[in-house]
């Protein structure tokens, strides 16, 4: 399976006039990787339909298959099919390289851990730039022997056979839900005997995907008590086994795109693959929009944005979709005043620092922007400036400013360079392809 594109140094894209059609979605990156890690941890052979074709499943599939899981991909297809190793992985030493997939680290650093082995993790530059410590603290103070072989509290990581010697885990909620996630998904592999309780410590952030991996888990056969979000208790005796077959739902961060393009510039622009069904929290992307003035109508698999007229500015809390909230803050240089994203801290140690980023590449566009620890004030300018994009590796800078170009109700797009357009292919290696499709100069 070969996501890369080959896509020169830059993309140029010229102004859109409108956009309008449908666009089938990539698989879900979240759902993507934590379905690959529970079906290898799984008893039985589990069949993955629509999985993502991307840079970051790709890490996963090679850590996976170099640790002696089975797996195969149907020819032609996004279709695998994975052979469970139920909770004991078949190689005890291994080098892995991670990337930058922090879906794919976090959880996979937590099952060997607490499986036990030999085995170091590592991944690009910024990957060690990406907190873990918060993860490791919370394995190593229940007997789990992961050492820093670099920076303290952050990859590379050795990992090697500790002793596990309680079942009662704490983790801080308040840097990344992946924490949580991971621990949540080991749990299980502690619970052979005694109940494990995980405490959160502090706010929980980006709970919707906390509700992804709960569902999951579900999904292959684990019960999970909770208290809120500040305590989740796995009873004992529970084993993953496969569901046979589960599906990847379209992702709903990659839905935003499109439907804040069908909200500025015309539409009705639909996407297919999530809808009001979908177990992923960014579909509430959507009400962002709305308040912006979108239409927005929804199906079972499947969301429709349309142009209002003039964007409305937006003052809103977005730590619950921190992903999709970036999207926002690039419709609102088509709103009527500035907008507001609050809550936003964990934009820092993302892919890159997105709140410097966003401010750093907005301003090219001629917005003025005010940026703080934990928020991003953006106030549009009276016309759309021409620019070149630098994106920092990160794809969702890629995709958001892709948008600078539609000509909205108040202002009109520009021309934009976009730098390595290839950093689309942790998510969405064909999105300029997609993103051409929508595009109907011919209609006004």
């Amino acid at each position: 399976m070969s996501q890369a594109k080959q896509y020169p140094h830059y993309i140029d894209l010229a102004p859109v006039m409108k956009v309008q059609g449908t666009v089938r979605l990539p698989g879900s990156k979240s759902i993507s990787n934590r379905i690959l890690l529970l079906a290898a941890l799984a008893n039985g052979t589990t069949q993955i339909r629509d999985l993502l074709a991307s840079d970051d499943t790709m890490v996963m599939l090679n850590a996976l298959n170099t640790l002696g899981v089975h797996w195969t991909q149907q020819e032609g297809t996004q279709d695998y099919t994975v052979q469970g190793i139920n909770g004991v992985f078949p190689v005890h030493q291994a080098d892995l390289f991670m990337g930058n997939a922090g879906t794919a680290i976090r959880p996979l650093t937590a099952a060997l851990a607490v499986i036990g082995g030999d085995y170091t993790i590592h991944g690009v530059p910024r990957m060690h730039e990406r907190p873990i410590g918060d993860l490791v603290d919370a394995l190593n103070a229940v007997g789990t022997q992961v050492e820093y072989t670099g920076v303290a509290g952050f990859p590379p990581l050795h990992i090697r056979r500790g002793h596990i010697h309680a079942q009662r885990l704490q983790v801080r909620g308040n840097v990344s839900s992946q924490f949580l996630t991971a621990l949540l998904m080991v749990a299980p592999l502690m619970a052979r005997e005694h109940a494990v309780m995980i405490d959160v410590i502090g706010e929980l952030i980006s709970k919707p995907y906390i509700e992804i991996t709960l569902n999951l888990l579900q999904r292959f056969g684990i019960a999970v008590q909770r208290d809120g979000w500040t305590s989740f208790t796995i009873a004992a005796g529970q084993h993953y086994a496969s569901p046979d077959v589960i599906h990847v739902e379209g992702d709903a961060s990659s839905a935003s795109y499109f439907l804040a393009a069908g909200a500025i510039a015309g539409g009705p622009l639909r996407v297919e693959g999530v809808g009001r069904n979908s177990i992923q929290g960014d579909v509430r992307f959507v009400e962002a929009l709305e308040k912006m003035g979108a239409s927005i109508t929804m199906g079972d698999n499947w969301i429709e944005a349309k142009s209002n007229g003039i964007l409305k500015a937006i003052d809103a809390d977005f730590n619950h979709i921190p992903d999709a909230a970036m999207t926002i803050a690039v419709a609102a240089l088509y709103a009527n005043g500035t907008s507001v994203l609050r809550n936003i801290a964990s934009w820092r140690v993302k892919e890159t620092d997105r709140i410097a980023a966003m401010a750093t590449e907005l301003r090219k566009l001629g917005a003025i922007v005010e940026e703080g620890a934990d928020y991003l004030s953006v106030t549009p300018p009276a016309v759309i400036q021409p620019a070149t994009i630098d994106t920092y590796d990160d794809h969702r800078m890629a995709m958001c400013f892709s948008l600078a170009t539609l000509d909205g109700a108040a202002r009109r797009g520009a021309a934009m360079r976009i730098n390595d357009p290839k950093c689309v292919g942790k998510t969405f290696p064909d999105y300029f392809e997609a993103f051409a499709g929508i595009r109907h100069e011919d209609l006004f």
